[in-house]
């Protein structure tokens, strides 16, 4: 993470958007917090819209790095499809131990994906 930040690349963490939103007591942190109480995991939809939320409040073309998001296909499709719209590109996708198989098919057809070994060497 201080390699980021020496590079002004923002660090983003989908745990934090969660504890930031759940602290605004918004609708959708309200929604979230309801579903770690009861164990649930949050929805494609629930997560999207709180990435959402970060991605198109950010400056276009600010450098970042996200931590937990897209951790499904669906989240990932839809993620591609907002760079496309401001025109920006992923620079790679690391792929952390249990990645589910079709996010990492994903991101290696695009190649884009970098594996554990290759970041834990670099």
């Amino acid at each position: 993470m201080n390699q980021l930040r020496s590079l002004n690349i923002e660090h983003v963490s989908l745990a934090e958007l969660i504890q930031q939103e759940i602290s605004r007591g918004s609708p959708l942190g309200q929604t979230i917090e309801r579903a770690i109480r009861q164990e649930s995991l949050l929805s494609d939809e629930t997560i999207l819209a709180l990435v959402r939320r970060w991605f198109w409040a950010r400056k276009p073309d600010a450098g970042f790095a996200l931590a937990g998001f897209p951790a499904t296909l669906l989240q990932a499709k839809v993620f591609d499809e907002w760079l496309e719209a401001r025109d920006e590109n992923l620079h790679g996708a690391f792929a952390a131990s249990g990645s589910t198989e079709p996010l990492v098919d994903h991101y290696r057809t695009l190649g884009l994906l970098i594996e554990d070994e290759a970041f834990l060497a670099a």
